[in-house]
């Protein structure tokens, strides 16, 4: 029984010395301390490609925080850029700092279009490249509504299934750097022309390059699966993929598509239909092939119990709320087009190093990026949001 006690006490004692070091000041559950260590490192080099409306701003929380908690560099954009050149072709001197130094980063996840060969530039060969994927129905119908008053293919349109009853009367491809959302906008992301024909050849070919460049591709669609899969991949603890939703919209923006209009955009996103029929298959396989769906299962219970639970610790009203409700505008995050992005409000009694811990699950994508630059930067002029900062200094 001594010795018992003895194993029992000294588990729970690495367990609190361990969320120490991850800055968390809310202890884990037996079941997770009783867990043994994998035999594998955390990967630390990491590149995500930030697809447009894939949840891709709630993963892109996760690594700046991952990149915080081990001190890691970002590659971030440069000057007054709050995306790393979009919706040019990536080069490797849209990093802040590149050019002076030719360093190679940890971290990069900010808006790019991709190119291997000058992403390669920036970071460290045994990086980890990684994406997200999604249903080409619903994210068309989310892009039509967050882009509607830049997008003169959405704009010229009275809702979504209009536009998608006769794309073409609204879609003019030479219109295309501001059209680029109306239209296999991930096929885009990924580097490839958006409007090129569908041939097999063709999409096969796009197909395994995107195999052969990106070591796994996630689905916004099962996005608790996706950071169950990604925790494996990366060998990260639990906390370090623990999130609250960033960047949804509320509900009453939701414009619901016509059974036609969801056949239609099969059609007319048909290069990202393909991208997203594959690499959901491909998702599925390797979660069979490296967890099973039994562990996945419980691993997924375990991870929501946790985001309960710091949501409960976190926040006032245990859920997001509308851009009109967020009362620290400091964590308003970025408007656009006709949705009402969705925010929170944390509880005001919380001691200073849990706040710290809830403050950057929820700051939006925006001030994220501008509080490293100045922390990485210091040297270089503050990135201007026009909002009020969240910490008056870096050292808070």
């Amino acid at each position: 029984l001594i010795i018992f006690s003895l194993c029992l006490g000294l588990i729970f004692l690495s367990g609190f010395f361990h969320g120490k070091d991850k800055g968390y000041s809310i202890s884990k559950s037996p079941e997770e301390l009783l867990v043994p260590p994998m035999l594998c490192h955390a990967k630390t080099n990491v590149m995500f490609l930030k697809t447009h409306k894939t949840a891709s701003s709630t993963v892109l929380n996760i690594m700046f925080r991952f990149a915080e908690r081990h001190s890691l560099t970002v590659a971030l954009p440069a000057d007054q850029l709050l995306h790393l050149g979009y919706p040019r072709t990536f080069v490797a001197h849209f990093v802040e700092g590149f050019e002076a130094t030719g360093r190679n980063y940890n971290i990069m996840c900010n808006h790019l279009r991709f190119n291997p060969s000058e992403v390669q530039k920036v970071m460290a060969p045994n990086t980890f490249y990684f994406s997200i994927l999604r249903n080409p129905i619903p994210l068309l119908e989310s892009s039509y509504i967050y882009y509607k008053n830049n997008v003169p293919a959405f704009r010229s349109s009275k809702d979504v299934n209009e536009y998608l009853a006769s794309p073409t009367r609204y879609y003019h491809p030479e219109d295309y750097r501001q059209n680029i959302y109306a239209r296999n906008i991930m096929w885009f992301d990924f580097g490839y022309n958006n409007n090129a024909e569908d041939t097999t050849m063709y999409t096969q070919a796009v197909l395994e390059e995107i195999e052969q460049n990106f070591h796994l591709i996630l689905i916004a669609d099962y996005f608790d699966e996706s950071m169950i899969l990604l925790k494996h991949a990366l060998c990260w603890d639990l906390d370090d993929v623990i999130y609250f939703k960033l960047n949804s919209r509320s509900q009453d923006t939701v414009q619901t598509l016509t059974p036609e209009s969801e056949e239609r955009i099969k059609v007319w996103c048909s290069l990202d239909w393909k991208l997203y029929l594959h690499f959901n298959q491909s998702f599925w396989r390797r979660i069979e092939d490296t967890i099973g769906l039994e562990v996945l299962e419980k691993e997924v219970d375990h991870l929501r119990a946790r985001q309960r639970e710091l949501m409960d610790t976190c926040l006032l009203e245990q859920e997001a709320v509308g851009k009109d409700h967020i009362k620290n505008k400091a964590l308003l995050p970025f408007q656009s087009g006709a949705a009402n992005i969705l925010g929170y409000n944390l509880k005001q009694d919380l001691d200073n190093r849990t706040l710290r811990t809830c403050q950057r699950m929820v700051m939006p994508e925006l001030q994220y990026t501008s509080y490293l630059y100045a922390v990485q930067h210091p040297h270089k002029k503050r990135k201007q949001l026009g909002l009020p900062l969240l910490w008056t200094s870096l050292q808070e």
